[in-house]
């Protein structure tokens, strides 16, 4: 643990009774003394203050937006380039062999991309910036902290500091003043719940994160929480749902690809691994992520292996997330199969501790959105 980075709000952590462990390089809280469960069902039901500074922030600028865009989409297979001024949109980075090297999200402030990436792939993806887009400056924000906001107190909360929080739609990017501060804030996140990313002067991330606390809707919330709010939201964890050897259409993302992007569109490919891309978009994959809900009490995680039958056969795909689902009331997992077992109601089994137990194959999210549209 000594040798793990901090983030700005280390010693608040600490001080709220925080179980710190090793993520991705830093120390990070797992959870509080309210507990996994507990913070699971406030940011449900009320709102849950998250630290994630650990996330990689970057601006991207050219001489004007425009270059910046375009530049942009010779590593994504987004529309950059039509996203409106103060927009937010989900995106990811491709290799050759159309994998995904990270999922990140960018936004339109005016005259450059706001840009955030994954702890764990942010030095890799700013060399992969730096290395690859031509004719603009890729700089890293390291004086930043990054604040989650979520649940459905999240909008009344935060109002309480700027009025035009409210104001936002889901997936609007502002400059508010926050607590004295002056932030980034976008209206989206990890749960599937409403809720504001805030990024703030790690100078003054304290202080805004204890007026965040002293609002009785509102309590920190760590990553055991974050996890299963994620799952139950059937969002991908990178590096376990996704991975390089994952393409877009079997981790079921082809709706962040945009049709002006895809084969036959304005400005079609041109990005890492576009001909294999467009091939799966055709013809399909060979396997898909899909929600699977075992019909037992028993968690089905990471690892676990998937059949088509009760005994015998071939292994037709694994479990990449699971746990408890403390909303759903049950297990919940997600994972990949081959496309002939991947409709939804389609029964297979996992392999848990030597024993076959069945699982549904079901539509994701487990819990419905509850986003600010």
């Amino acid at each position: 643990m000594s040798d793990l980075l901090h983030t700005p709000l280390h010693d608040l952590h600490v001080e709220l009774g925080g179980k710190m462990v090793p993520f991705a390089g830093y120390a990070m809280p797992v959870q509080y003394p309210l507990g996994v469960m507990k913070e699971h069902d406030h940011t449900r039901t009320r709102a849950g203050l998250f630290d994630v500074s650990h996330m990689g922030q970057v601006i991207v600028r050219g001489p004007d937006f425009a270059t910046a865009a375009r530049a942009f989409e010779t590593l994504v297979p987004m529309d950059v380039l039509g996203l409106d001024t103060d927009r937010q949109r989900y995106g990811f980075f491709t290799n050759d062999a159309g994998g995904i090297m990270d999922d990140l999200m960018f936004a339109n402030r005016g005259d450059h991309l706001f840009v955030v990436v994954n702890a764990a792939c942010k030095g890799a993806d700013i060399e992969h910036m730096q290395a690859h887009l031509a004719g603009v400056e890729v700089t890293e924000i390291t004086d930043r902290a990054l604040l989650a906001l979520q649940g459905p107190s999240a909008e009344t909360v935060l109002a309480t500091l700027d009025p035009r929080a409210a104001e936002m739609a889901f997936m609007d990017v502002a400059t508010l003043s926050l607590n004295g501060a002056e932030c980034w804030v976008s209206r989206s996140g990890y749960t599937g719940e409403d809720g504001y990313e805030i990024s703030v002067p790690a100078d003054q991330a304290e202080a805004l994160a204890r007026a965040l606390l002293d609002h009785p809707e509102v309590e920190a919330i760590g990553l055991g929480a974050r996890d299963s709010l994620r799952l139950e939201g059937g969002l991908c964890l990178y590096g376990h749902d996704i991975d390089t050897g994952t393409t877009p259409i079997e981790g079921a993302l082809t709706w962040a690809i945009q049709k002006v992007r895809g084969d036959g569109g304005a400005r079609a490919g041109g990005f890492p691994g576009a001909t294999q891309i467009f091939a799966q978009m055709a013809d399909g994959a060979a396997r898909k992520r899909v929600g699977l809900l075992p019909t037992g009490r028993a968690p089905m995680r990471e690892g676990v292996p998937l059949f088509a039958g009760p005994e015998g056969g071939e292994q037709i795909g694994k479990i990449t997330s699971g746990g408890f689902g403390p909303t759903v009331g049950g297990p919940v997992a997600m994972g990949y199969v081959t496309r002939d077992h991947a409709s939804i109601g389609t029964t297979i089994y996992g392999e848990l501790r030597g024993k076959r137990l069945p699982l549904n194959v079901t539509k994701m999210p487990f819990t419905p959105a509850n986003f600010k549209r």
